[in-house]
């Protein structure tokens, strides 16, 4: 039972392209944590799967700016914006990738550059080939590390 004053953690999910929307759920009902889909009025499902599920604009950010103005430190989101991830890190978020990466504080001044990078290289006409397939070994080591962070959240791992 949760105390007053007490916050029980959240999970966000920026939802408009996640492949792992079922897992996350399935985890998230095993550890009893609330799951928040983010996505735009354009991916309005007519039977949403489960968890509650908030519509913003369509507009570029306005998933990102929704998840950033209510995750909280301990919260959890699911995310492939490296972006938002950098922010929500230095509020104390957790944040991961829907492949099971998890972004980390020490790490993201060396993933916004080489982001940084890219984002130039295509400016110049320079394209890559663009990210890898979403595998089943993907959705095997999301589970993995999603497990782990909602097991350690609980204290079964402290």
């Amino acid at each position: 039972m949760e105390k007053y004053g007490e916050k029980k953690n959240k999970i966000f999910v920026d939802a408009d392209a996640c492949p792992v929307k079922e897992e996350i759920l399935k985890l998230a009902g095993t550890y009893n944590v609330d799951v928040v889909f983010v996505a735009s009025y354009a991916h309005v499902m007519s039977n949403p799967m489960g968890g509650e599920w908030i519509y913003v604009d369509s507009d570029k950010e306005a998933a990102d700016l929704y998840i950033m103005n209510h995750a909280r430190r301990q919260d959890i989101v699911i995310t492939q914006d490296i972006g938002l991830a950098s922010i929500l890190v230095n509020k104390g978020v957790i944040a991961i990738s829907p492949r099971g990466n998890e972004f980390e504080e020490e790490n993201m001044d060396h993933i916004l550059h080489l982001r940084y990078l890219s984002a130039k290289d295509r400016r110049s006409g320079t394209y890559s080939k663009g990210p890898k397939p979403f595998t089943e070994d993907h959705r095997y080591h999301f589970n993995k590390v999603f497990e782990k962070i909602l097991s350690n959240l609980a204290g079964f791992n402290n």
